[in-house]
Formats: C-alpha cells, sequence, structure tokens
C-alpha cells in the first residue's frame, strides 16, 4: 500500500495540473470503489475551482473553494493520471486498461481542458466528501500524530510518547496516533539509519527524567531524512505504485534493508546480514548486528 512519500509524489505532480481549475464535470464509470461513492458526488463538486492539493498522512486532499475536500485514499493500486492535449496521456502499461478507469475529473484550466484520470484495478482505494473546516472530525484523521515533515515531529515530543513504553520500537513508529503516515517500509529504514533494533522497548530511549536520550535524537533525525530522500526520489514503486506521469518511483533502488533479507548490512565496517522477523504480523528487516 502506498506510504506517505508516494502520496506526497502523487499530491506534487498533480497539483500543477489540478490547482486553480474548475471541474466541468466529474465523470464516474461506476457507483463504489472500497466503499460506495459520495451521494451526489458529480453536482457536489461541478462548477468549483480547485484551491489546493494537500495531504494529511496517507490521504490526498482535494480541497475545493466553499469549504469542501475530496478525501482520497489509493488503496492497493489506486493512481491518478494526468491527459491533455499540452500534456500528452502519461500512463505506465499497468494502468493504461481504460476499463479501471473510474473516476475522470474534466478540468478546465486557464482556458485549456484537461483531464485527470483516477484508475484502481483492485478498488481498494476511495473518495470522501468532507468540509474542509472540520477535517479534524473525519474518522479516519481524529487522533493522528503529527506530520513526519513538519516542525512538531521532534525528540521532545517522541519522549513525552515513548516515555515507560515497553512496546517495541517497531510498533511504537507505527502507531498512527504517535507519528501520522509511517508505513512498514520507512520505519524499518529509520531504525537502520539510527541502529536501533525494531524490537527495543520504545522506553528505553528516554531518561527516567523524561527526557529524550541520544539515541531517540538520531532517530528523529533518520525518520526526517527517509522520508525525505523518499520524496525527493518519487516514492517506492513497490506492487502498483506510479507517479502521475506513468513513471516510476526508485527509492526502492536506495533500500539498506527493507526486503533485503539475507544481504550484508550496508553499514561500514559491520559485517552482519539483515535477518527478517515477523512482529504484529508485519514483516520487519533489520541487521542483528548494529541495530542494537
Amino acid at each position: 500500500m502506498p506510504e506517505l512519500p508516494e502520496v506526497e509524489t502523487v499530491r506534487r505532480g498533480l497539483a500543477p495540473a489540478m490547482e486553480n481549475a474548475v471541474i466541468a464535470k466529474l465523470e464516474l464509470n461506476r457507483p463504489d470503489l472500497r466503499f460506495p461513492l459520495p451521494e451526489n458526488f458529480a453536482s457536489a463538486v461541478e462548477g468549483r475551482r480547485i484551491v489546493s492539493l494537500g495531504r494529511r498522512a496517507k490521504y490526498l486532499l482535494i480541497e475545493l473553494e466553499d469549504d469542501l475536500t475530496i478525501i482520497s485514499h489509493l488503496g492497493m493500486s489506486g493512481s491518478f493520471r494526468i491527459a491533455d492535449e499540452t500534456l500528452g496521456d502519461f500512463h505506465y502499461p499497468r494502468s493504461k486498461d481504460g476499463k479501471h478507469d473510474h473516476v475522470v475529473f474534466h478540468l478546465v484550466r486557464e482556458g485549456a481542458p484537461l483531464r485527470v484520470i483516477y484508475n484502481d484495478p483492485r478498488r481498494f482505494g476511495f473518495m470522501h466528501l468532507w468540509k474542509r473546516s472540520e477535517l479534524d472530525l473525519y474518522p479516519a484523521f481524529a487522533g493522528l500524530g503529527p506530520e513526519p515533515t513538519g516542525n512538531a515531529l521532534d525528540a521532545t515530543y517522541l519522549a513525552a510518547r515513548f516515555s515507560g513504553k515497553a512496546q517495541p520500537l517497531k510498533g511504537a513508529l507505527l502507531d498512527q496516533t504517535v507519528v501520522a503516515g509511517l508505513g512498514n517500509i520507512y520505519v524499518c529504514e529509520a531504525l537502520w539509519r539510527s541502529h536501533l533494533s525494531p524490537k527495543r522497548a520504545a522506553g528505553s530511549l528516554v531518561t527516567p527524567t523524561g527526557r529524550p536520550k541520544k539515541e531517540l535524537l538520531l532517530l528523529t533525525d533518520a525518520i526526517r531524512d527517509v522520508i525525505a530522500d523518499a520524496i525527493a526520489a518519487g516514492g517506492s514503486s513497490l506492487r502498483d505504485h506510479i507517479q502521475t506521469d506513468g513513471s516510476l518511483g526508485y527509492f526502492q533502488h536506495s533500500f539498506s534493508v527493507y526486503d533485503q533479507e539475507g544481504k550484508p548490512c550496508r553499514t561500514p565496517g559491520c559485517g552482519g546480514t539483515v535477518a527478517r522477523i515477523t512482529q504484529a504480523g508485519r514483516s520487519t528487516f533489520f541487521c542483528p548486528r548494529c541495530q542494537k
């Protein structure tokens, strides 16, 4: 499933085409995706201008005028592509089959028509309508932690959340109420960069007085860095993820531990081998030698 960097990559790819465009027509080729599409979806958004494109955790936010937002989740195989006479029709063959073009935004931007097409073979994605002024009340957003790209995430904050916790670090970081949008791939990579075991108790990174230890400072920096690197690289094209121009992200070529079971650890001088264990039903990749 696409993680935060993949969704941020999609947002950045769509923004130049969609922001300040007017939705002339919303073409719905089926009544549902993972869930039923919003009631009166087309009539509710047609004629409205797209103010901006945002993101919360792993959700894309298409913000319209008059306090309305389309909340979109890509699910397992959802992707957007941009098609117009100027830019051409960009897509990757995996999403080319028109029978999976479920939602088509017919837009007018600066007097020129263009289409933004949502394609989803597995239909695990979804779209909802919500008031922009009440986004904090959207069920999936209630209680979400800070974004890993924002200033609210720092070692002092994590120390407060980790203090006294015996929960393994991997599970604590995957908790969306602690950090919003962090997923399995990037947690594994951040823990490797900070040389911390995914099995280590989260509370062990906090002093008895509640202050962050040096290891927690390193982990916070590693989280920020790995997310920034992944966004810059266009995300990780695992399974069905593609960018809006049809190209694949390439951060997966930089994976140090994720899906690298049995390969030599990349930490200079380590000499260890990447291992895979299962935590809470999910695969965890790490180096038992240098991650303590």
